[in-house]
């Protein structure tokens, strides 16, 4: 009787269908920096539409715009993915940068500046625990004395 060889399977059938499968997948040719240009504006027009929900004068107030602004963000990360390109990459970061010229650019960073009090309120403030302090220090150490000599 004749033995067979062992039949190999087909690669081609198994290639179509992971292609099939892998449609969207990133291509690994690395990314493609002219189609993430192209795409990135679509971020931006939904993230327009949704800022007009928002009055103008709320604009630098974070909390009425989170969620539209993780939106954008969440947006271009997606698009990045889906031409192979990394993600913060200094493409979408100047995109964002755009974002922030358009809509945020009047928000100022107003900190409130600490500064020491007026020396009349400050010295009391620091004097008081130092000498509360010594007077317990002293309190404790004649107390201590005095049970040593009742003993």
């Amino acid at each position: 009787m004749e033995a067979r060889a062992p039949r190999r399977p087909q690669l081609l059938p198994l290639l179509l269908l992971l292609l099939l499968l892998c449609g969207a997948c990133p291509p690994v040719s690395g990314c493609n920096e002219k189609r993430m240009l192209a795409m990135l504006p679509r971020c931006g027009r939904t993230f327009a539409e949704m800022m007009k929900k928002v009055e103008v004068w709320k604009w630098c107030n974070l909390s009425e715009f989170i969620v539209y602004y993780e939106s954008c963000t969440n947006c271009t990360e997606a698009e990045s993915n889906v031409v192979g390109c990394y993600w913060p990459k200094p493409l979408a970061q100047s995109f964002i940068t755009g974002v922030h010229r358009r809509y945020f650019h009047n928000c100022s960073v107003d900190r409130q500046r600490w500064q020491d009090p007026p020396d009349e309120i400050l010295i009391p403030l620091i004097v008081a625990p130092v000498l509360l302090t010594l007077a317990m220090t002293g309190l404790v150490v004649w107390r201590s004395k005095r049970t040593a000599q009742a003993v």
